[in-house]
């Protein structure tokens, strides 16, 4: 009764938020008969899930009991988390008919099944179990050997023990740790946080189990401590944080002095290890910790991002410092790493993001989807703007049209991102010919302004008259540190010419975009970033990969819902 009573209070939930009706509620409900005996549950069914306490021996004497009660053809899943899949299959007498089916918590809302085939699982029963979780609305991912933790639980407990023994050994806080893996990172939550909202007896356990079957891991002390002290997180009020009065605020921290890929890192060693095991593909490695932990991207597209070779750095810095077995540098990310594959930036890593190029005069267009690259490459007259610049990047933006292309960045080559007209071509130009050239670069920079996609300036030097205005044509502009602006047409005698006038009072105020204008003087990154003209400054040698890592974050992003915003900001 117990149990119909908590299925109530969660349908209930549902209908308070009138995602059901009263009639679905009552319909769900009489489709569910409770009962505490085993064999008028068992004695007529297709299929069993169990889930009862995570103890060997308790799930065992289930099994027994209903494999004499059950119809021979009857299927037997356990919903068990960290418990062999083989061995609870070995005490029935139909191995080939017992298979892991891992469902998440909360249950009616996560999409999630792990899907654990046991050494004698056979494909029929994979099939109709997958067959079965698709139909209750679930994605299932096939966990295709029966390793300790599956998937998602090898990867949680990797980065979350990580993260304890940062702050345990090294005294970081786990604030600091926390706001940097939702700031920096994107999740959800920290790593501290999440410890706590899943219980550290939970975890304890989890690791504990896991460990007794081989994996090479050091617990972190405090699981044990705050154990033994009934500080068990959320549910006891203390954990590692205090929730006596709540959820702890902890911002996310954007620009965090800490590298989330310090934990991060353990996650994608152990993820290259599922894969060279052939536990599942990196697509499906990635989708199971997207789904069961709410990750924006999974571990190997973080790696890919990030670059595998300075993941293998870190983990090589840890294994140094510390000694521990699992800083082990996984041979599949050594591998990648000696082949040039290192990611994004090469072209391929856990994925293929296989780079086609073009070139359009003086404008070098690179495709690595879901972005586009569009480089103004005359770095020895700092990327001056003529006709043939402009016209390549007419060129290369239509080339990004494309689907598979979400998010645009453009950059300069060199130390100049683009420092304007050429003002040689303007000796003995007509009125007529300058009207006509402010004419074409309008035309170009509204293409970028109300181009259907996001469009990124990635400012690596100078950004001054023209080359400005090409910025602020742009939606965003990430800048490095060592970048330069201004508007220095004063300075020669003419004005404006292709939307500095309008552009940069809206970015500034009418008041600072005076003085620029006025004045001609150039200012540096920081104060570009004060005053509004720029979104982020960051380290000159982190540019390319702070850029992408935005571009990343957007492209991930509902390309309608952005095309939408784009027409109405």
């Amino acid at each position: 009764q117990k149990g119909i009573e908590r299925i109530r209070a969660s349908l209930n939930k549902f209908l308070e938020k009138g995602k059901i009706s009263k009639e679905e509620m009552e319909s769900v409900l009489s489709r569910i008969h409770g009962t505490t005996d085993l064999e008028s549950a068992v004695k007529d069914v297709d299929f069993v899930i169990e889930a009862v306490p995570e103890v060997f021996d308790i799930k065992t004497e289930v099994f027994r009991e209903i494999d004499r009660i059950a119809p021979s053809h009857t299927i037997f899943a356990t919903n068990t988390s960290s418990l062999p899949i083989s061995e609870l299959a070995s005490v029935t007498s139909r191995p080939d008919r017992f298979v892991g089916m891992h469902f998440f918590n909360p249950p009616q809302l996560m999409r999630l099944v792990e899907v654990v085939r046991g050494d004698r699982t056979s494909e029929e029963t994979v099939r109709k179990t997958i067959g079965l979780a698709k139909s209750m609305g679930k994605e299932p991912i096939l966990v295709k050997k029966d390793v300790p933790g599956f998937i998602v639980n090898r990867i949680l407990v990797r980065w979350l023990n990580e993260a304890c023994l940062i702050a345990e050994r090294e005294g970081k806080d786990i604030i600091l740790i926390d706001s940097s893996l939702k700031g920096r990172a994107g999740l959800p939550m920290g790593a501290f946080e999440l410890s706590d909202y899943i219980g550290l007896d939970v975890m304890k356990d989890i690791i504990d189990a896991m460990v007794r079957r081989g994996f090479k891991l050091k617990p972190c002390s405090k699981w044990s401590e705050l154990v033994s002290e009934g500080m068990l997180g959320a549910k006891t009020g203390h954990g590692f944080y205090d929730w006596s009065k709540g959820r702890p605020q902890i911002p996310p921290n954007p620009g965090a002095d800490f590298d989330p890929m310090e934990v991060l890192c353990m996650a994608v060693n152990e993820a290259a290890w599922l894969l060279r095991n052939d536990v599942a593909s990196a697509e499906e490695i990635d989708r199971a910790v997207i789904l069961g932990l709410n990750f924006p991207k999974g571990p190997l597209r973080m790696a890919d991002e990030y670059g595998l070779d300075k993941i293998k750095s870190i983990i090589e810095r840890k294994a140094k410092e510390f000694g521990l077995p699992e800083y082990a540098v996984d041979p599949l990310i050594s591998e990648k790493v000696a082949r040039g594959e290192l990611g994004i930036s090469s072209g391929r890593g856990f994925f293929d993001y296989s780079i086609k190029q073009k070139e359009f005069g003086p404008v070098i267009y690179k495709e690595s989807p879901p972005i586009a690259w569009i480089r103004l490459n005359r770095p020895e007259k700092l990327n001056v703007l003529d006709d043939d610049m402009v016209l390549g990047i007419l060129s290369a933006l239509e080339e990004a049209r494309k689907e598979e292309i979400r998010v645009v960045v453009i950059t300069g080559e060199g130390k100049a991102f683009c420092a304007g007209a050429d003002i040689r071509g303007f000796k003995g130009i007509s009125p007529v010919d300058a009207f006509n050239l402010s004419k074409r670069l309008n035309r170009a920079f509204r293409e970028i302004y109300e181009f259907p996609k996001p469009v990124i300036a990635m400012i690596n030097g100078f950004a001054l008259g023209g080359g400005l205005e090409l910025a602020m044509a742009c939606d965003l502009r990430v800048a490095s540190e060592r970048a330069q602006f201004g508007q220095p047409e004063i300075t020669l005698g003419i004005i404006t010419g292709a939307g500095g006038s309008f552009r940069l009072p809206e970015l500034v105020g009418i008041s600072k975009a005076k003085e620029l204008m006025f004045t001609g003087d150039m200012i540096t990154a920081d104060e570009a970033l004060r005053i509004g003209l720029i979104n982020r400054v960051v380290k000159h040698e982190s540019l390319e990969e702070e850029t992408r890592n935005l571009a990343m974050k957007i492209a991930e992003r509902p390309p309608v819902a952005i095309s939408i915003y784009k027409a109405l900001l």
